[in-house]
């Protein structure tokens, strides 16, 4: 049987923006909640495609909620929920990025994260097949690694458009640009990733389509079972 909060946090997901507002504003922890799960992933995006480090961009979204959150009387409704976070995400990111340029410092590392988490590939990777898991990740990283690559004014359009897939009105909104600018800069912005994945990519098909492990294992043992030897060779 679900829980109250469970319940309370299904009802708050089909609630609209305003709505939303007016009981974060009582302190409805389904509300807040909510207005967090639905956000988190563009916010981050855009948090990370300034700050270009997964620490920082997590920071810097949770200061951004806390100051939503402090603010709330402000949200008018002239325009969406996410589009306002996602002013005060960028404002914030910039802030830091200004900070840390006149005081930077050294990141700690962090164990097992050396490469961005920006995009999220689907979950249709069996956890049986490693091999194709591997390649699938490279692929990856080739692909964060080149948006990181990219001139910080043409980084955040490119999050915005092809990544969250917002429009280029929105876009151009969101960031304070002309929507021809935007156009631009997506543009370039695209053009440079294909030509530095272009320069990379031979390196990764080199583990494209990868049949090995247990699923080169499996066919293997199915044809020597069909020609009449047991599935289960030993070598003498």
């Amino acid at each position: 049987m679900p829980l109250p909060e469970q319940v309370a946090l299904r009802r708050a997901g089909d609630l609209d923006d305003q709505t939303l507002v007016r009981l974060a504003m009582a302190q409805d922890a389904a509300a807040l909640r909510t207005i967090m799960t639905r956000h988190n992933q563009r916010l981050y995006r855009l948090a990370r495609s300034i700050l270009v480090d997964d620490n920082e961009a997590e920071d810097a979204l949770q200061e951004a909620y806390l100051s939503a959150f402090t603010h709330l009387a402000g949200f008018r409704g002239d325009a969406a929920l996410a589009t306002w976070l996602s002013r005060i995400v960028i404002n914030e990111s910039i802030a830091r990025l200004r900070k840390k340029r006149r005081f930077p410092t050294v990141p700690p590392a962090r164990p097992g994260l050396d490469s961005a988490q920006i995009i999220a590939f689907s979950n249709t990777t069996s956890p049986d097949d490693p091999e194709r898991q591997m390649a699938q990740r490279q692929i990856l990283e080739l692909v964060e690694k080149a948006t990181d690559s990219l001139p910080e004014s043409f980084r955040a359009v490119f999050v915005a458009r092809a990544i969250e897939g917002l429009s280029t009105e929105e876009t151009a909104e969101l960031l304070d640009l002309k929507p021809e600018t935007v156009k631009t800069r997506l543009f370039r912005a695209r053009k440079l990733l294909r030509d530095r994945l272009e320069a990379q990519v031979g390196e990764v098909l080199v583990d494209a389509f990868p049949f090995a492990g247990e699923r080169c294992a499996c066919v293997t043992e199915k044809v020597m079972g069909r020609l009449g030897f047991s599935s289960d060779l030993t070598e003498t």
